[in-house]
């Protein structure tokens, strides 16, 4: 199978607590990884999403949590909203 990497980054303006992350994280620009996995039809390709990955970078050293799409729109949207 083939995967598919997207890489963007998502700003946050004030801290913020994802499901999964037991720490509250930091304002700031994060990396995000989207995998997707390529699924062959008979015209046309299609992707299915497989992983969000946000990096959080902290005292010289990067974690990578695996997150779900949904709760980050949330918490983004949440973001926005404040």
């Amino acid at each position: 199978m083939t995967v598919r990497t997207t890489r963007s980054s998502v700003t946050f303006r004030s801290p913020f607590r994802l499901p999964g992350i037991d720490e509250l994280q930091p304002a700031g620009t994060f990396d995000i990884e989207i995998d997707e996995d390529a699924i062959e039809g008979n015209e046309h390709t299609v992707y299915r999403r497989v992983a969000t990955i946000l990096y959080v970078r902290s005292g010289g050293t990067t974690q990578a949590f695996t997150v779900d799409p949904e709760d980050l729109r949330t918490a983004l949207a949440k973001d926005g909203a404040q």
